[in-house]
């Protein structure tokens, strides 16, 4: 899926430029507020949401990694393992399905019917559900050893189903 180039943040989201730079009808020396800032803390919040709905689900090792800027498909990755197909497919339809109550829904998901790796695309966060056997083979995680983690969320035994 090809994306736009980003354009740079500055401090505190707002840049000073003209019309001919920034593309607007505005006058020299107008404010514009950067969107990649927003986009980047949306993107956050929907990785930050996967998580959770997949730790609901037991899903296991889940690891939100933080690629802003490394790649053009995606701002996060979500990794996270299910003990079977049968379980992996839970977590994936679980994760689809409370992200969709929230007003988020996938571009794609992909994987399903055999269920070792299944991939959903919500735009600026990509999905990961693995088998423990497909996870470790694709390494994922070493590829992206170097990449800054995300905090994963606390989610109560009560809420895991």
């Amino acid at each position: 899926m090809a994306r736009a180039a980003r354009g740079s943040i500055s401090q505190g989201g707002v840049s000073q430029g003209d019309s001919a730079a920034n593309g607007s009808s505005q006058g020299a020396g107008a404010v514009v507020v950067d969107t990649n800032l927003h986009r980047l803390e949306q993107a956050r919040e929907i990785a930050t949401l996967v998580a959770a709905a997949g730790l609901a689900k037991k899903a296991e090792n889940v690891q939100i990694i933080e690629v802003t800027g490394k790649v053009d498909y995606a701002d996060f990755l979500v990794l996270m393992t299910g003990t079977s197909d049968r379980h992996v497919a839970a977590i994936a339809q679980s994760v689809e399905a409370e992200l969709a109550q929230e007003g988020v829904r996938s571009l794609a998901l992909e994987g399903l019917p055999v269920a070792s790796w299944v991939l959903i695309d919500f735009v600026d966060v990509v999905v990961h559900v693995f088998q423990a056997e497909w996870r470790e083979i694709y390494d994922l995680d070493g590829l992206w050893m170097d990449a800054a983690r995300v905090a994963i969320p606390d989610v109560p035994d009560s809420a895991r189903s």
